[in-house]
């Protein structure tokens, strides 16, 4: 299991006094206005920066953090991601999962044969949708539905699936 969850990316500065926009990688964006921190992965190095303030424009997170008060200072880091520590973590529901946690899972078919490795999730409007590479080279779409996800095992990597007729 990953120790670090990513909430956003900064997309861009937002005026000169070090403001940047981010774009959430979260479920709930209004996460932020309860962090008081987040870690800065700049490329070399995880930095820790401190939010000073929260604001929200359309589906981007306005954040300011403390002593950041130059656009040149935070310019450097367009395009870098915004991680927490799982000890700030949303709290999951049941049947619930950080996208981090499946990333690489091995997943099988219900007969126990090896079918692939997840290898990505995409965020549709109605459900998520699993980015499978199958042991033959493909890739397989399986939508993340009760009908196809029958079990999914964090701990032991392991996922199970049914495909539906017309998924491979």
């Amino acid at each position: 299991m990953e120790d670090l969850l990513q909430v956003g990316v900064i997309t861009t500065t937002h005026g000169i006094r070090g403001e940047v926009k981010v774009y959430p990688t979260t479920d709930d964006a209004h996460r932020f206005d309860y962090l008081e921190s987040v870690l800065l992965d700049t490329g070399k190095e995880l930095c820790e920066l401190e939010i000073q303030r929260v604001k929200y424009f359309k589906q981007f997170v306005i954040l300011k953090f403390r002593d950041v008060d130059n656009i040149n200072d935070i310019e450097p880091y367009k395009g870098k991601s915004l991680y927490v520590t799982r000890d700030f973590a949303v709290p999951l529901e049941e049947n619930e999962y950080y996208i981090a946690d499946l990333i690489d899972m091995d997943v099988f078919l219900e007969d126990g044969s090896l079918f692939g490795t997840l290898k990505d999730v995409m965020e549709t409007g109605a459900n998520d949708v699993y980015v499978i590479h199958t042991t033959d080279k493909k890739e397989v779409l399986v939508p993340a539905i009760k009908d196809c996800v029958k079990e999914v095992d964090v701990e032991q990597n392991k996922m199970i699936i049914h495909l539906l007729k017309g998924l491979c």
